[in-house]
Formats: structure tokens, sequence, C-alpha cells
């Protein structure tokens, strides 16, 4: 695994900064977790019968990024990355997927949806959450996608353990 090469979230800071920067952290946790593998490796499945590998949480991230920006605060109907319906489950099938396809999805929504919360007046901005038909606002949506790469991080902690051994950071 490469250096760490991560900016850590500052120890004082308002709210929306603190949430950015440990938001930008877990971003930048997935991508170290993922450097220096071939695709086969990104591929590797955690164990049978899971779909897990580092590539499918990358794409399922992509996915989340989507979800809980661009289509809670700009449009309810975007279609989703990887389906034309609602299924986060699609993502997790990388057998005909890339590391330069995966990425370039995710650092896409990624860079939209910063754009968004950069946009917004306030964390108190509000959308609608086209899942659930109901309000949410910016701050809710920045720390369920936060606990998102949290849980997912550890996920891909496991995973390139698994792959070449590799632990820490």
């Amino acid at each position: 695994m490469a250096e760490d090469k991560r900016v850590g979230p500052p120890h004082v800071g308002s709210e929306r900064e603190t949430l950015r920067a440990f938001l930008d952290y877990h971003r930048a946790t997935l991508a170290m977790k993922c450097e220096g593998l071939t695709d086969a490796e990104l591929r590797q499945r955690s164990m049978p019968p899971s779909t897990l590998s580092l590539l499918a949480l990358v794409r399922h991230m992509a996915e989340v990024e989507r979800a809980w920006f661009r289509r809670v605060f700009e449009d309810n109907d975007a279609p989703m990355v990887w389906s034309d319906e609602i299924d986060f489950q699609a993502a997790y099938d990388d057998s005909a997927s890339t590391r330069a396809e995966a990425f370039a999805a995710w650092e896409a929504e990624v860079e939209y949806s910063r754009r968004i919360e950069r946009a917004a007046p306030s964390l108190d901005l509000t959308g609608r959450q086209p899942r659930w038909d109901e309000e949410v606002s910016l701050r809710m949506v920045m720390v369920h996608v936060l606990l998102e790469y949290g849980r997912h991080n550890g996920h891909a902690d496991l995973l390139r353990e698994g792959v070449d051994g590799a632990v820490g950071a």
C-alpha cells in the first residue's frame, strides 16, 4: 500500500469544516486501500457467497454519493450509476468492471457531491430523499455518507489484507 498522504481532519473547526474534512479523509482512505492493485486484485472477493471486493466498494460508493447528494439536492430522478432502477446491489457486480471505469465514476460523483456541498448556504439546506419521500438536511446527508464510508472502509481494510497482506491506515 502506498504512503499515507491523507490530510487529517482539523482538531478545531466549524461543524461544516469538520464534516467536510472527515468525509474527504474517508474518501481518501478508500482510494488508498485500492492503490497499487491490479484490476484482478481489486475484484478479488472476500469469501463465498459474498460478492464484496474493493472494486465493488468503489462502485457502491459512487452510487452512495449520487443517491445522497445529486438525487437529494438536484435531481430526484437521476438514474443510478450502475442500474436503471434503484438497485444498490448492482454495483457489487464488478465482473466486467475495471479500475479506470469504477474510479472515473466514483471520482465524478465525489466532485459532484463536493460542488453541491460547497454551494449550499448552510448545513440546514434541505432536499428530498426520493427513496423515503422525505426532506433531509445537508447535515444529515453528510453524516449519513460519512457513516457509509466508515463502515465500508472497515470492509476495505479486511479486503486489502486478504489480497496482499497489507494492513494499517
